[in-house]
């Protein structure tokens, strides 16, 4: 169900694998998106076996209406009745507030400052990565008061340079923005890595306290994956801070 966890001076971290929920073929088991055409039950049940395997209330997750764009929305409190927003990045000066972020494919992002108390958490597709959606996150947890120098970040399982094909135009247009994108598959086509794009976004940002998923979604059979399998769940990462 949590394929890793980690915590970092009170800061947690977790991601989700596809096992341990009740989902049906083609979602099995654990899938966490709402907008794939799952049973809407299935889902709601579960976030809840996902969220208390964390100790968290499932009522206070704050999700997302992700759309593979730059915006960025400061949370304080669950969406409640008011309708979830159109953004690709959640913060939240809110200790105990869990941030989370649908993925199947795309780099999963969380980001903590343990001492400023602000985590956030974004979706990185390519054309979030390429659009600035984690420079963004970072600048508005810097706006709340934190650090780069203290922030904390982990990506998750995502489709990793060797298997994300792409044709050579796509290619050239991602790397011009995010030279370290560039990438190549296994097989010696032109490919793009997003997970090393948003690193190297964070570097030059001065977060320094990173680390990788070594997980593939689209290897691993352990997690959904869009490019392998088109109609199938979404895995989650979840940010919060003691």
């Amino acid at each position: 169900m949590i394929g890793q966890r980690d915590t970092v001076s009170g800061a947690h971290f977790a991601f989700t694998d596809r096992w341990g929920g009740v989902s049906a073929a083609p979602y099995e088991e654990l899938n966490l998106g709402g907008a794939v055409g799952d049973d809407p039950d299935a889902v709601r049940t579960n976030r809840e076996l996902a969220a208390r395997s964390l100790g968290l209330d499932p009522a206070r997750v704050v999700w997302m209406n992700q759309v593979h764009g730059p915006d960025v929305a400061v949370v304080d409190e669950p969406w409640g009745a008011k309708p979830v927003p159109d953004v690709d990045a959640i913060v939240t000066a809110r200790r105990g507030l869990p941030l989370a972020v649908l993925t199947a494919d795309c780099t999963p992002v969380l980001l903590a400052d343990p001492v400023a108390g602000i985590a956030a958490a974004a979706h990185a597709g390519r054309p979030g990565m390429v659009a600035g959606v984690v420079p963004a996150a970072v600048r508005a947890m810097m706006e709340l008061g934190a650090e780069p120098s203290r922030i904390v970040a982990r990506t998750g399982p995502a489709v990793c340079g060797r298997c994300y094909e792409v044709p050579e135009v796509m290619r050239a247009d991602v790397s011009a923005v995010e030279p370290a994108a560039h990438a190549e598959t296994s097989w010696g086509t032109p490919a793009v890595d997003v997970t090393a794009g948003v690193h190297a976004q964070l570097e030059r940002l001065g977060v320094r306290d990173r680390e990788q998923s070594p997980v593939c979604t689209l290897e691993s059979g352990d997690h959904f994956s869009y490019r392998r399998d088109r109609t199938t769940g979404r895995l989650a990462g979840y940010v919060w801070l003691d």
